[in-house]
């Protein structure tokens, strides 16, 4: 789904079920409200997030749920507490319509990974 070649996440968002663009909707003001300045972008044929040129997170909807990828393993950014009830991989946290995830979960998660590419790109100077 969403994936006819978008150019823009709006153009993504346009090709996926109502319900599932309102629950990425959703996920996208909550990625924008904890990264201010973060820039929006397709990248992998998904919506992506870059803040000061680094890729932080994205999203994506599939046939049976949608996908946050907080681009690399969310075990490092938050402990599997904080996501009980939702399914994950290794690299991704699955969640539906009927059950989003919550605000402070992906400001969380935002802020975790901002935190570590600051740290990680810091290093690479």
């Amino acid at each position: 789904m969403g994936m006819d070649k978008a150019k823009d996440i709006d153009g993504y968002l346009a090709s996926v079920p109502q319900e599932q663009r309102a629950a990425l909707q959703k996920l996208r003001k909550q990625i924008m409200a904890a990264a201010p300045g973060a820039v929006e972008g397709i990248s992998w044929g998904m919506p992506s997030f870059k803040y000061k040129g680094k890729q932080f997170a994205g999203f994506a909807a599939f046939k049976m749920h949608c996908s946050f990828f907080p681009y690399g393993s969310w075990k490092k950014l938050v402990p599997a507490a904080d996501l009980k009830g939702f399914e994950k991989t290794k690299g991704t946290v699955h969640f539906t319509q009927d059950k989003p995830l919550p605000a402070s979960l992906v400001r969380k998660l935002v802020k975790a990974k901002l935190k570590e590419n600051a740290v990680k790109y810091k290093k690479k100077k």
